[in-house]
């Protein structure tokens, strides 16, 4: 009665739609029909010294016009009896068989040279490397230390990390994925320090992806992380070059993709999400107090509000005298409960943050002081919200901007929401039900299928070293135990 669908994979989709045949012999015509209504598609012919035919294929928007003057073009116009190879001999030359590799050279920036005399294709790599130059990290600031931060190019990324460990222990294994993109993904370690089953598991993983775009390392991530429900990042996302190599020092394994000026490290803990660059330059009591203010603020950002619709809802008895006071009259005239209050301010929040990001950088930091402070005032006056939620609102707020990672940021709000609905229903009681849910979540998430709330549960005391403070760091003499590492201690032996 119903007939069985059949799965087909996307690159075979891809196959049987275009109705391309694999392994095809090149040739000129099969050429010409595969780069057919290419406007920048170019087919030259070129005589060569000793009146021979040479045919050049090639995509102008993708390759270096100047190399292909300088590397190309003018040694064949003085080519004499040589063959393609000798006459340019400044460059890489591959020979071409079939017609497929032909076109994914072609797509990747090579220019396809056809010897009509000896009947030979080859290919020579002229990409034009497209991008901006370094530039300072935008979305880890920090006022000491390096200024650069990864580009769009993968090579350079590559580099940047490689002046940093100018080691030949460092490898970098490279894959492709995404059947439309062709994506160049690349995965670093350091052998004989980081734990093979870390890499091994990467690999696996990337390996196995069958998607047809993946355009940005968010949507690599998407793929490889362990729980892919879960509202907490699974790999540290990051454009600083420092940061990758210091993760490759510890043990972790750093991927890169082409295309996107961030790295992904794993395996993470809960904890990295709440460390800076800076707290490795910083003296280390400075370090170990920020870092214990970012955890504070955590804290506040999500639970002030919350424990607000929890106490005026359900606790008012709870609350001191004189602060009672003060809510009643602030309240006495809204039309609103607390938690209706609180929801609709934080949802405005919201949707403030988001225009300012969406905006330019001078208009959105406008809309920004427009918003906070004219819509604030605004509610209050309206009768829409409490001058103490407002000023609780905005201490939350600010927060919440404490965390360096802006997914962890992102993550927060959304766990906020869910405290203030538990909170509004159950009071303290439904908060604290709200963190045991979250406790268990995180005791259950795995990175790279390392546990989430390592070095907390599985217990590594050495580990806290570096979890709510930042030690001394010639205390730190091992790396951390909870990665594994295949070299524990961080000191050379003495000779």
């Amino acid at each position: 009665m119903f007939r069985k669908r059949k799965s087909i994979g996307v690159g075979n989709r891809m196959e049987n739609s275009t109705g391309k045949a694999p392994n095809t012999p090149i040739t000129l015509e099969v050429l010409r029909e595969r780069v057919d209504n290419m406007e920048d598609a170019e087919i030259i012919e070129h005589q060569t010294h000793n009146d021979s035919t040479i045919i050049l294929v090639y995509i102008r928007t993708l390759i270096d016009k100047a190399r292909l003057n300088e590397s190309v073009i003018q040694p064949l116009r003085s080519c004499g009896n040589e063959n393609l190879s000798e006459c340019i001999s400044a460059s890489k030359i591959t020979e071409i068989l079939m017609v497929e590799e032909a076109e994914k050279q072609l797509m990747l920036g090579a220019i396809l040279i056809f010897d009509t005399d000896e009947n030979q294709w080859c290919s020579v790599n002229l990409k034009d490397p497209l991008g901006r130059g370094i530039e300072t990290s935008e979305t880890e600031t920090i006022l000491y230390g390096a200024k650069d931060s990864f580009t769009e190019n993968l090579e350079q990324n590559i580099a940047l990390i490689r002046r940093r460990l100018p080691i030949t222990t460092l490898k970098t294994e490279k894959f492709t994925v995404g059947s439309l993109t062709e994506t160049n993904v690349v995965l670093m370690y350091i052998e004989g320090l980081t734990n093979p089953h870390f890499y091994t598991i990467a690999r696996e993983k990337i390996k196995n992806i069958n998607y047809d775009q993946i355009l940005d390392s968010s949507q690599l991530a998407a793929f490889i992380e362990d729980h892919k429900h879960s509202v907490f990042p699974q790999f540290q996302q990051t454009d600083r070059p420092d940061v990758c190599a210091y993760s490759l020092g510890v043990g972790k394994v750093t991927i890169l993709v082409d295309n996107t000026p961030f790295a992904l490290n794993a395996p993470i803990n809960f904890f990295h999400l709440f460390q800076s660059p800076e707290d490795y330059i910083n003296r280390w009591i400075v370090a170990s107090f920020l870092r214990i203010i970012r955890y504070l603020s955590f804290m506040l950002s999500l639970l002030m509000i919350p424990l607000y619709v929890a106490l005026t809802t359900h606790h008012y008895q709870m609350i001191p005298l004189q602060i009672l006071f003060v809510l009643v009259e602030t309240r006495g005239q809204l039309p609103l409960t607390p938690f209706w209050e609180s929801l609709i301010m934080l949802v405005t929040l919201e949707v403030i943050k988001e225009a300012s990001l969406r905006m330019p950088t001078k208009s959105g930091q406008t809309l920004g002081v427009i918003g906070g402070i004219v819509v604030g005032q605004a509610a209050v006056e309206a009768g829409f919200a409490s001058q103490v939620l407002i000023v609780l609102v905005g201490i939350s707020a600010i927060a919440s901007f404490l965390v360096p990672n802006y997914l962890m940021t992102k993550a927060t709000t959304l766990i906020q929401f869910m405290l203030l609905i538990l909170a509004s229903f159950l009071g303290v009681m439904g908060i604290f039900m709200g963190i045991i849910i979250l406790f268990v979540h995180l005791n259950a998430l795995t990175s790279l299928k390392q546990p989430y709330f390592t070095p907390v549960t599985p217990f590594y005391g050495k580990d806290w070293l570096d979890l709510f403070i930042r030690g001394p760091l010639h205390w730190m003499k091992t790396r951390p135990e909870a990665l594994h590492p295949l070299q524990k201690w961080r000191y050379s032996r003495r000779r």
